[in-house]
């Protein structure tokens, strides 16, 4: 299959698609919207001659409609502009506090959180729909940094541990397969379409209210309240006729996008009885209660496309169902035809047992190298092997796993009271500003942890035990700890975190310097903690030809050594990027490099397409190869940051180099 990149691409392209194939709907719906009002004219003036439609009346008819669609529309993607959450919150969903203690929700976060570091992507906020019995889930988000990942009650409470973890997988695809910005985008056109039917049904209500009431004043024509209830009736059928057509092409997406999410899930966890498990249980639970996967909320059926299994069942199969038959899905799973099982809610002793058993990051990674399936599916999933093959591909060589399995074991094995403090939003905050902290200079640690507290972020108590929690993270542990942070962190209200940010600016300045740490820390949370991180990120370049000067400054950040060896080293990556030209001159020694420019440049490189991202990565690692930095804790947090910047999962490092040589 495709690799990564390939599948953003193609879900970008599909997005553009989207809107032209809806334009086309549009342009019918206005069509038939004229030639219905024209006829409604006709038979309201007939009896008073020749009939002669009003000047404009066609070009006032476009207008109204294109305008109560495109306004329509432009209303829903304001109202979801803030991403997954507000998908989430739409759908019904509470979000779950990071550091819960319930059973259920704790469960879910394990699993989340392990996905999440294991794919070198920030954790995602997790959300319940607490009234939804089925089995089901979405994720939703405009950038997989800020995504959010959602599952109903009878999720929770009907699949074992095995199970919930393929689902989480399945939903992940879709984060990392760049699925979610076009779901979103989805709703606000289908909603824009809706807004004509609902219209129309108000138009009829009044209609039907008043059609015994006034009539024209010759008393020849129709009432003003009949001719209300059939352009009602009229509207609210031209409105159903778009959302017929949309839900067509929103079916035609959202099944091959269903597929690959399913074969993605068995790759990520190693396990078919995953994500095999809990098709097998929404059909089962289909046959037993014919609530299956159904959503009760009234957003169903605009959300529908986004969710694990059929929101609402379809009137008519085929090509009009928003997701592929049952039967299928398993077939492809399992290789064969297998039966649908119960879904029978998990008994305490049964949930509590298997909640003791698999609960933890460090118990999992305790015994690598001769771990089960889901331990080598995290392996897996952290060294970019989706399958077999590098990061991001879907078949290979499932050995490569190993390459990084001491990063993946000191990076992923935490401290406990590290995790603990990052599940908080207050601790998590304390414990970002303790990271930041050097403690190795007794003189400016005492200076930085008055600011800390004069800020009111903390009394000593809780900022001496952040400090000692911080004194035990690696260097490995020091970004996905952070990953794992983001959900209490994002909790926080927005002047907090504005405070957390300057506060956060004030130590790394303590001493004068920016060093390389301290930039990559700080550069993560200003991109993930700002008032505007969750909007969607344009894409404004094609290739890497325009951001010249970016990419050289990006480059420069790799190479170790002296100032002749740096030079070189840089040489040796810009080899690998011939089209851009790259000439020793354009090196910039670190030593004076200006980390807001570094920023800036980030910024930039944001908004390259998603084909183009992967040749930036080629070059760093192409530089580090060169030096034989491939395995060292710097070449892994440095790529991790740049990753995190421009929005891309961390990838397997020697795999990604061989894969785009």
């Amino acid at each position: 299959m495709n690799n990564f990149f390939e599948q953003q691409d193609h879900a970008r392209r599909e997005s553009r698609k989207l809107l032209i194939l809806f334009g086309l709907a549009v342009t019918a719906i206005v069509v038939v919207v004229n030639i219905t009002l024209a006829v409604a004219w006709q038979y309201a003036m007939r009896g008073h001659g020749p009939v002669r439609y009003p000047q404009g009346f066609f070009i006032a008819i476009t207008i109204g409609v294109l305008l109560f669609i495109g306004l329509g529309t432009l209303y829903q993607i304001f109202q979801l502009r803030d991403g997954g959450d507000a998908v989430a919150e739409m759908a019904g969903g509470r979000l779950v506090s990071p550091d819960s203690t319930d059973l259920h929700e704790r469960r879910l976060l394990n699993v989340v959180e392990e996905m999440a570091l294991a794919s070198g992507i920030a954790c995602p906020n997790v959300y319940i729909l607490d009234e939804e019995d089925g089995i089901n889930a979405f994720a939703a988000g405009f950038q997989q940094n800020q995504a959010v990942v959602a599952v109903t009650r009878g999720t929770l409470e009907r699949l074992n541990r095995d199970e919930l973890q393929g689902v989480v997988g399945h939903e992940f695809s879709h984060i990392l397969n760049g699925d979610m910005r076009m779901n979103i985008q989805l709703i606000g056109v289908l909603f824009g379409i809706q807004m004509l039917a609902l219209f129309g049904r108000e138009l009829f209500e009044w209609g039907a209210r008043f059609s015994g009431g006034s009539r024209s004043k010759d008393d020849k024509g129709p009432s003003l309240g009949m001719i209300m209830l059939v352009v009602g009736i009229v509207l609210f059928v031209v409105g159903y006729v778009g959302i017929f057509f949309g839900r067509l092409i929103q079916s035609a997406i959202s099944r091959q996008r269903e597929f690959l999410a399913d074969a993605s899930a068995v790759q990520f966890t190693r396990n078919p009885q995953g994500i095999g498990g809990a098709l097998q249980k929404i059909g089962g639970l289909s046959v037993e209660t014919g609530c299956g996967s159904a959503i009760q909320s009234s957003k169903a059926e605009q959300l529908s496309h986004m969710f694990l299994g059929a929101a609402r069942p379809s009137f008519l199969s085929g090509m009009f169902a928003t997701h592929p038959p049952l039967e299928e899905r398993l077939r492809r799973v399992y290789g064969k035809d297998v039966q649908f099982v119960q879904a029978d809610v998990l008994d305490d002793d049964e949930f509590g047992n298997e909640g003791n058993t698999q609960s933890s990051l460090s118990s999992q990674f305790s015994s690598f190298s001769g771990g089960s399936a889901s331990q080598q599916a995290f392996t897996a999933a952290q060294s970019g092997v989706h399958g077999d093959e590098g990061f991001g591909h879907h078949a290979g060589n499932p050995a490569r796993a190993a390459d990084n399995s001491h990063l993946l074991k000191s990076g992923l094995a935490m401290p406990d009271d590290a995790r603990a403090l990052a599940r908080e939003p207050q601790s998590a905050a304390l414990l970002v500003c303790a990271m930041v902290c050097d403690q190795s200079q007794t003189a400016q640690a005492q200076q930085q942890q008055q600011q800390i507290l004069r800020a009111g972020l903390a009394d000593a108590a809780a900022l001496q035990a952040a400090l000692r929690a911080a004194a035990g993270i690696t260097a490995l542990q020091r970004l996905p700890l952070l990953d794992l942070a983001m959900p209490a962190l994002k909790r926080l209200p927005e002047n907090t975190r504005q405070q957390l940010l300057s506060v956060v600016a004030a130590l790394i300045q303590a001493d004068g310097r920016v060093s390389e740490t301290e930039f990559v820390l700080q550069a993560i949370l200003e991109q993930r903690l700002n008032p505007q991180a969750a909007r969607a990120v344009k894409v404004r370049y094609a290739d890497l030809v325009p951001l010249r000067k970016e990419v050289a400054l990006v480059l420069s950040l790799v190479p170790q050594g002296d100032a002749a060896t740096r030079q070189q080293m840089f040489m040796q990556g810009a080899a690998s990027l011939r089209n851009l030209q790259l000439q020793a001159t354009d090196w910039t020694n670190p030593d004076q490099l200006d980390y807001q420019a570094v920023r800036a440049a980030l910024a930039q490189l944001n908004q390259l397409a998603p084909l183009a991202k992967p040749m930036l990565i080629r070059g760093m690692l192409q530089i580090a190869q060169a030096q034989n930095s491939l395995s060292s804790a710097r070449t892994h947090e440095l790529l991790r940051s740049v990753c995190a910047a421009i929005d891309m999962p961390v990838p397997d490092l020697p795999a990604m180099l061989q894969d785009l040589s």
